[in-house]
């Protein structure tokens, strides 16, 4: 049941994990071209409650993003506009706090100069960098690694199970790291110990 239900989970706050794929690394010049997300709550998973979307650039996919990625032209052919994209991420997003891994250096950074691209109205909104869990889980010490891949290999997770480099896949493996890290750091259904901060999205 959502969040605008009567289940007992839905006085719990809720989190939205996402991940975006994108033409580039340089948000002012490239752009989105997938978009995924699933509802975390309570340190697990919301089963059913998703999101994802590919999105058209103006440009055409560089070919070393397809072999990265696997992404296509033909599959963003029909798709919406990254702005038409992210408001409907905003819609699905709610007044959940949303967290990406990396993202207060990536996929936030995408977001704000996607709504500044195209003049968007925006909204505020709590995001959480899943890199604080591993940074307070492993420690920061020099030469600690926090990428994805090497907390997936410290958590035990096989990284071969995940469609990697695809947000649909990157986002699963994202999830079951934070369910893992969730526990065993013992955060609150609040995840009040890790800092957040005020990211824009569109208006809703």
């Amino acid at each position: 049941m959502n969040c605008n239900g009567s289940s007992p989970n839905a006085e719990m706050p809720a989190f939205v994990i996402f991940d975006l794929e994108t033409t580039g690394l340089y948000p002012d010049w490239c752009e989105i071209i997938q978009i995924a997300a699933t509802r975390f709550r309570n340190g697990d998973v919301v089963a059913g409650d998703a999101f994802f979307s590919y999105c058209k650039p103006a440009q055409r996919i560089p070919r070393f993003i397809t072999d990265y990625t696997g992404i296509t032209d033909q599959d963003v052919g029909s798709a919406p506009r990254p702005i038409d994209a992210l408001e409907q991420f905003s819609r699905f997003v709610g007044d959940s706090v949303i967290m990406a891994h990396n993202g207060h250096r990536f996929d936030i950074k995408f977001l704000e100069a996607t709504c500044l691209r195209h003049r968007a109205p925006t909204r505020t909104v709590e995001s959480i960098d899943s890199i604080s869990f591993s940074k307070r889980l492993f420690g920061t010490t020099r030469g600690t690694g926090h990428s994805l891949d090497m907390v997936m290999r410290r958590l035990g997770l096989n990284a071969s199970q995940y469609q990697r480099h695809d947000a649909r896949g990157d986002i699963m493996a994202l999830a079951d790291s934070v369910k893992i890290m969730w526990k065993r750091l013992g955060l609150d259904p609040q995840c009040s110990a890790i800092a957040r901060r005020q990211t824009s999205l569109p208006a809703i």
